[in-house]
């Protein structure tokens, strides 16, 4: 919980407006916990509120943990201020559009049925475009550049940017076929909360991992720095396996998807 603090604090003094918006995002997804407890509408068999609610929650942890990381990197304050103010304000207007669209009670992804609807999901693909250039960015940067840390740690860092990179990608398939369900049409039965498909493929399963992957396993890098005293080489290598195995875990729910397969059939 220390080191938490510690990440919060750091993050707030480096960059107030990034952690604004990305505390804003945790309080509209308090406002989506309550719209689930008192408005019974329902969208594709489950409550209007559920996909803001997992937008909100996930966009606020990545927006911190970007801020973050770009603390680590030896930019000037002028091009730290540029990156967040460029993230944070893309994943805001992104938010506020899924969540608009939830109060109104339609869909916000894949939904051309009108004009207006039409480029309000034409602006979320641009915004997130802009997000993922941003990953680009930071891929050739952590490549390129000797950060002030073990290197087992920064192979982590470069590694959960490509994962995430991946799983990027993965939404860019959804977005392709205008639909996350694979086989069947999307709604349906589905897993508590996460609602992914107990019926079909869905690949919300692999851009769900995959975009976690930018805090899990540098966290993994951290926490093996801290609790096995081996040699650094010895830690790069372990913190590289990690890796391949948690892209190979992706790639597999991808593919189970892709054949059709739910991830938990019940």
């Amino acid at each position: 919980m220390n080191h938490l603090r510690i990440v919060l604090s750091t993050v707030k003094k480096e960059s107030p407006i990034l952690f604004g918006i990305g505390i804003f995002h945790f309080f509209l997804a308090l406002l989506c916990l309550i719209g689930l407890m008192v408005d019974e509408r329902t969208l594709m068999g489950v409550s209007v509120w559920l996909k803001p609610l997992k937008f909100t929650i996930s966009g606020g942890i990545y927006i911190l943990t970007v801020g973050f990381l770009t603390t680590l990197y030896p930019f000037s304050r002028r091009k730290k201020n540029i990156l967040n103010n460029i993230l944070s304000w893309a994943l805001l207007f992104e938010i506020l559009i899924i969540f608009m669209q939830a109060a109104r009670g339609i869909l916000s992804h894949y939904n051309q049925s009108n004009i207006v609807d039409g480029l309000l999901f034409a602006a979320m693909g641009i915004l997130i475009g802009i997000v993922v250039l941003l990953m680009v960015f930071f891929i050739i940067e952590t490549i390129r550049l000797r950060l002030d840390m073990p290197r087992s740690i920064q192979w982590g860092i470069l590694l959960g940017w490509l994962v995430l990179f991946y799983g990027s990608w993965v939404g860019g398939q959804m977005i392709g076929q205008m639909a996350h369900n694979v086989g069947v049409a999307d709604g349906g039965e589905g897993l508590p909360l996460l609602n992914w498909s107990t019926v079909a493929g869905d690949l919300r399963v692999a851009h769900f991992f995959g975009l976690h992957a930018i805090q899990i396993i540098p966290l993994f890098a951290w926490g093996l720095y801290r609790k096995w005293k081996a040699p650094n080489r010895r830690q790069t290598l372990v913190v590289i396996l990690f890796g391949i195995i948690y892209a190979s875990w992706i790639a597999f729910t991808f593919y189970q998807a892709r054949q059709g397969l739910p991830f938990i059939g019940l």
